[in-house]
């Protein structure tokens, strides 16, 4: 079946009353999921395997893709609102999101955001229809000596999430990790700063420290500053209404993004939370003006917010054409493929044609309806602002709470929860930047295998990152995007001195 031929089928899923139906259960429930601290569309798709036992695998597939990218695009509700990221896809949408919210402009934030997430769904749903079989390849290409390449690289941007000093960008950086190394390490079997506690053998999870840095913080914050919150504009809802020049601004970000969110989803193991902090970090560096980065600005919105869902359409390449999981959702997802009895990979485009072309098909009306649902919403969902401080607080510690202990239904998650509520209050009193830790424990763990792998693979020669022509291209890139703002911080003090 050509590619036409295998459109027009994945359309006939998706326009039938059943698919429609199927597509708009998908993405109401993933929004609303998405829209709760902590839970996300992993524990959604989980739940949904038994439920969808039976069913046709088709639509069950399709309801479940629309959980997936309706959670992603629905998460930055609470990142902007509450600074309590959804999903972790949406963690870097509350650097300015949560600031522009603060200014009185919720309504806006909330618009670009759900704008953003539109164009980039869209274009990047035009890309998978269009590359996905193409693109396999690109995906096999990635060894672990270009994937440690990439994460360097990514880890090279931690200058540039910095809030002032370097120096204590870097610090934050080294904690975050620090952090990524505790529990069992995977090649040896050998436990690494569990001191004795099995509940540490695993690993902290990364929600439990994104809730804690930004939404705990965030708490504690309010509280102590509580005689400043009757002079705050964050109780208003502001105009929903775009201007021309932030539609230039969103312009720029949005096309760049929606390419380059695609291509990093396509790689297996990158996924969402990469591809935002990524978007975000981009366009902060080309940025003429990166010093309005984290105050509310419309780029820095755009950008991972655009990002973000083009990755997740992204990473159903390798999914769909190799049966490999782009990211944990899609690894529970490739769970959902076996249980309902379709194996994802190179021959699910002929053996089942409208299970492939009609997810695809299927993410082009789960964008309108995300589109169509959201921005009506937005005067209803932003009256969370209006809550008595007091009881907003309560909630917000209490949707934490309730996300974290849900991920593993321990209540060691809660204490770790506590403690990096402490260290991210601290780090904002001491002028610490938490993003630059978030990143390192993201990308520590994914890095350290790579590097471990490619070792294995060299049998101990460094040599081999520099052989691989994919991976030294990246190696460069990071050195340079690393050193650049520190030789324009030299040449500054330089001329602060003459």
């Amino acid at each position: 079946m050509g590619s036409i031929e295998g459109v027009l089928t994945g359309f006939q899923v998706a326009f039938s009353m059943e698919g429609i139906l199927f597509v708009l259960i998908g993405v109401f429930v993933g929004t609303f999921i998405g829209m709760l601290p902590g839970l996300g569309p992993i524990s959604a798709i989980a739940v949904m395997i038994p439920i969808t036992f039976g069913m046709d695998p088709t639509l069950a597939l399709v309801m479940m893709a629309g959980v997936y990218y309706g959670a992603i695009f629905g998460g930055s509700t609470s990142s902007i609102l509450l600074n309590a990221p959804g999903v972790s896809g949406t963690v870097a949408t509350a650097f300015d999101g949560y600031p522009m919210a603060q200014q009185g402009k919720a309504g806006k934030a909330l618009a670009i955001a759900a704008i953003s997430s539109f164009v980039g769904g869209t274009v990047s749903v035009i890309l998978l229809m269009l590359l996905a079989p193409a693109l396999s390849s690109v995906a096999i290409a990635f060894g672990p000596p270009a994937y440690f390449a990439l994460m360097f690289m990514g880890l090279t941007a931690i200058t540039s999430l910095s809030e002032g000093s370097t120096v204590k960008a870097l610090i934050s950086a080294v904690i975050g990790f620090m952090v990524a190394t505790i529990g069992i390490d995977a090649q040896t079997g050998t436990q690494r700063f569990t001191f004795g506690n099995a509940n540490l053998l695993e690993g902290i999870d990364f929600l439990v420290i994104a809730l804690g840095l930004f939404a705990l913080a965030e708490v504690c914050t309010l509280i102590i500053n509580r005689k400043d919150l009757s002079i705050d504009n964050a109780h208003k809802l502001g105009s929903l209404r775009i201007t021309k020049n932030e539609l230039k601004e969103m312009r720029g970000p949005m096309t760049r993004q929606s390419f380059l969110g695609f291509l990093l989803g396509v790689l297996p193991g990158a996924g969402a939370t990469i591809a935002s902090f990524i978007g975000y970090i981009t366009e902060k560096k080309i940025s003429k003006k990166p010093e309005e980065f984290g105050k509310g600005s419309v780029k820095g919105l755009a950008a991972p917010e655009t990002a973000n869902n083009a990755a997740t359409s992204g990473a159903f390449v390798p999914l769909l054409s190799l049966g490999i999981p782009g990211s944990g959702t899609t690894a529970v997802m490739l769970g959902a493929f076996l249980v309902l009895g379709v194996q994802p990979g190179p021959l699910l485009m002929t053996d089942h044609p409208e299970i492939f072309w009609g997810i695809i098909a299927s993410m082009y009306i789960g964008n309108v309806f995300l589109l169509v649902l959201n921005l009506p919403l937005i005067p209803y969902i932003s009256k969370i602002l209006k809550i008595p401080r007091p009881l907003l607080i309560s909630l917000v510690i209490m949707f934490s709470v309730i996300g974290v202990y849900a991920i593993n239904f321990n209540t060691f998650d809660l204490y770790l929860l506590l403690l990096f509520g402490v260290i991210g209050f601290l780090m904002r009193i001491f002028r610490f930047p938490a993003p630059p830790f978030i990143l390192a424990f993201i990308l520590g763990g994914m890095m350290e295998q790579a590097f471990r792998q490619s070792l294995t693979i060299s049998n101990g020669s460094l040599a081999i990152f520099i052989q691989e022509p994919i991976a030294l291209s990246l190696l460069i890139v990071g050195f340079l995007s690393f050193m650049f703002p520190l030789v324009r911080l030299l040449r500054n003090r330089k001329k602060e001195r003459v």
